[in-house]
């Protein structure tokens, strides 16, 4: 499943972790093991942000993904199921099959 991780550093924790190199570290694991599809990064709330997109194929990475995050750099994180324009299109073309074959509605 596509799934959209959004991180948000600790602002002090963080920047020690920029200094003393260990951020390349964390973010080479985390890219390593997630493959993801596009990352970005930019300030929300005054805080260091990524935003990856990734596909989640069993939930049981979630921990793997999510805890050098928290235990490294103590980030808040968000985990949101997502599309892209493909999937929509498929889900729009599903959702008409389905209304021609039951009918009209009243």
């Amino acid at each position: 499943m596509r799934m959209l991780l959004k991180f948000q550093f600790d602002t002090e924790t963080a920047s020690r972790a920029i200094e003393d190199g260990s951020m390349a570290t964390i973010n080479e694991k985390m890219f390593t093991r997630m493959q993801p599809e596009a990352a970005y990064f930019a300030i929300e709330d005054g805080v260091r942000t990524g935003y990856v997109v990734f596909d989640l194929e069993d939930p049981a990475q979630i921990p793997a993904i999510a805890e050098p995050l928290f235990s490294a750099v103590n980030s808040k994180l968000t985990l949101t199921p997502v599309m892209n324009t493909d999937d929509l299109m498929k889900l729009q073309q599903a959702a008409e099959e389905d209304s021609l074959r039951d009918g009209p509605r009243s």
